[in-house]
């Protein structure tokens, strides 16, 4: 596989063993044959370097790209600060952790913080008391720390295809003054859109081995908590269909409904009822993408999956822990998996993939309009698709997986040098049926196989060694994947 590689590697391993056991050889031909190792050397180049060379070959526009997108329903600023030092900010002192489902005043803040900080483990929390939030709010945006974002899936997708000058983009979300600030000047808000305060999320960081009182952190995490009603309700979806008609989109992006998940299970089945409603009013010629979050409730997603949100889009994007969860839901294949091993088997995630889009997407016999996966883990990523429906996707994954390694390093390009490979080398296509056994090439490093009437194409990701910043990462993959991509409506 690695030809040019083991050359190279002979050539030097030659050369040593003629220095150590032969006689000497004379200054010239030890001078020709180091000139020949470092021209193999370079020739066989790195394996980040030669895989981002392929991609730069292999990433080209579609013949008919988007031209206007329509990105909803969810948006807020992201407040990123040190959680000591809003603490202290705050006035609180240190003190003994406790959990706390809901946070109901600074005091109940105060000790799920610690009690989250003293474990390294990641947690978001409700603070209940409207006022009290708004308050805290302020003192966090307002600290010389902190750092504000654009936050909120629909927003962050919004924000990354707005980079591309060719694109109209229209966000409906709740938006304030100060996320109206933080929007690319390329993103249209409907005036229906705006409200007079902003929805803050607060994240709250703390790093590996930082104190605070007798509480140590073991690992870096972050805690985030916030005050939103209105991503949590869905509020402005009704605002974006209702805008649709006069923006003419050629493509839709749907993402917040996870954010649903704080609401009574009353609640939140009639609203997921008015939103099937809202969605199945846009016009069938023009394709939605729905990109999930997090999710703990099984019913909730088991609902998402049949027959009400599934059969409506076209697309879905999800991470690894999101594919897994669904499977869990809806009784998929792998299904009884507690969790991922480390990097999620490619065959597993192959299975599930495929079993999504037998089972939930289109066919001659099922009224379903899901014809496209795009999954995103840390070490690669997959492109699914129902033959017929889709083209350019093996430029769709590479752009996801390039995006992914400048962006996580928070560069504009990727520095090889910087990154590091951590997808498999080999890998089975799946761990049902009987599979195809494949070995990346570097040169060649977008892969493809056949299923059934669908189609995977498997690129690795480069891993960023040190991150920047990780929030909104799947976000930019999935708008990314979409802007590369080319759809055939039938």
């Amino acid at each position: 596989m690695w030809q040019r590689s083991a050359c190279v590697g002979l050539l030097a391993l030659a050369l040593g063993y003629l220095c150590l056991l032969g006689p000497r050889p004379s200054p010239s031909i030890l001078q020709h044959l180091s000139a020949s190792l470092l021209g193999g050397l370079s020739r066989a180049g790195s394996l980040e370097s030669r895989m981002v060379a392929a991609w730069q070959a292999a990433i080209v526009r579609p013949a008919r790209g988007w031209g206007r997108v329509a990105v909803g329903v969810n948006a807020c600023v992201d407040v990123v600060l040190s959680g000591v030092k809003l603490l202290e900010a705050l006035g609180l002192k240190p003190g003994l952790g406790k959990n706390h489902d809901v946070l109901n005043s600074r005091q109940d803040l105060r000790e799920a913080f610690t009690h989250f900080m003293e474990k390294g483990a990641a947690a978001e929390r409700f603070f209940s008391d409207a006022e009290s939030f708004h308050h805290i709010a302020q003192t966090a945006s307002q600290h010389p720390g902190a750092q504000l974002y654009v936050g909120g899936n629909a927003a962050l997708i919004g924000q990354k295809l707005a980079a591309n000058p060719d694109l109209k983009i229209l966000l409906c979300g709740p938006v304030g003054p100060k996320l109206h600030e933080l929007l690319d000047d390329n993103v249209v808000v409907p005036p229906e859109s705006m409200q007079e305060r902003d929805e803050f999320h607060l994240i709250l960081e703390y790093q590996a081995g930082e104190e605070w009182g007798q509480a140590k952190a073991p690992n870096a995490n972050r805690f985030i908590f916030s005050h939103d009603l209105s991503n949590g309700a869905l509020n402005m979806l009704e605002v974006f269909v209702s805008s649709l008609e006069e923006f003419q989109p050629d493509l839709v992006v749907l993402s917040g409904l996870h954010m649903m998940e704080g609401q009574s299970k009353e609640v939140r089945h009639r609203r997921l009822m008015e939103a099937v409603a809202s969605i199945s009013d846009i016009p069938t010629d023009i394709p939605i993408h729905l990109e999930l979050a997090s999710m703990t409730d099984q019913d909730f997603m088991s609902n998402i999956v049949h027959q009400q949100v599934f059969p409506l889009v076209n697309s879905i994007g999800l991470n690894e822990q999101e594919l897994l969860f669904l499977t869990q839901s809806a009784s998929g294949p792998h299904a009884s998996l507690a969790s991922w091993n480390g990097v999620p088997d490619v065959g597993a995630v192959s299975d599930i993939l495929f079993w999504i889009l037998k089972e939930h997407g289109k066919t001659a016999d099922r009224a379903s309009d899901l014809t496209r996966i795009h999954f995103h883990t840390l070490a690669y990523h997959i492109l699914a698709t129902v033959d017929g429906h889709w083209g350019n996707q093996v430029a769709a994954v590479a752009a996801g997986a390039r995006a992914a390694g400048a962006q996580a390093c928070a560069t504009e390009t990727i520095d090889t040098s910087r990154v590091f490979l951590k997808a498999p080398l080999e890998f089975v296509t799946s761990q049902i049926e009987a599979p195809s056994k494949i070995s990346l090439n570097p040169d060649e490093p977008v892969v493809h196989w056949h299923r059934e009437g669908i189609s995977f194409h498997f690129t690795p990701v480069l891993v960023c060694k040190d991150p920047v910043r990780t929030v909104g990462l799947g976000d930019a993959i999935s708008a990314e994947g979409l802007l590369y991509s080319e759809i055939n409506l039938q």
